[in-house]
């Protein structure tokens, strides 16, 4: 086989995956611009830090207002949200704060931090080297 045929075919091959991956990679980023532009008050968003909260001003062209919990507004650049969160993993938009969690049947649910410390180690139990790499207690 010609030497001069095979060139142009492998560079064909290499080029192929190349151009279809700048397609899908130019598509998701037409999709997540049409997200972050489509916001309205109301909408329930993660942002690429993992916070959820609620829009509440999307009027300026370049950032938003969320509402990470009752009354706490912060504004955000558009381009720090990555997706809309369902309407059934938002449970209707509600903020879950300390008076539901006291009005839930369920177990207790500690609220704040605990302020006692983790178990130091001089309290763990004597480990001794039996010398054939095992351990005993």
């Amino acid at each position: 086989m010609d030497l001069s045929l095979i060139f142009p075919f492998i560079i064909l091959l290499l080029f192929i995956p190349i151009f279809l991956s700048g397609r899908k990679q130019k598509r998701l980023v037409a999709e997540m611009q049409a997200l972050q532009a489509s916001l309205e008050p109301g909408d329930v968003v993660t942002t690429t830090s993992g916070l959820r909260g609620t829009v509440v001003d999307a009027s300026y062209e370049d950032t938003i207002d969320l509402e990470i919990a009752d009354g706490v507004v912060t504004t955000w650049v558009r381009a720090a949200v990555k997706d809309k969160v369902a309407l059934d993993d938002a449970i209707d938009g509600h903020h879950y704060t300390a008076d539901d969690a006291a009005d839930s049947t369920d177990a207790p649910v500690e609220l704040s931090p605990s302020l006692e410390k983790a178990p130091s180690l001089d309290k763990a139990p004597a480990v001794e080297d039996t010398g054939n790499g095992t351990a005993r207690s």
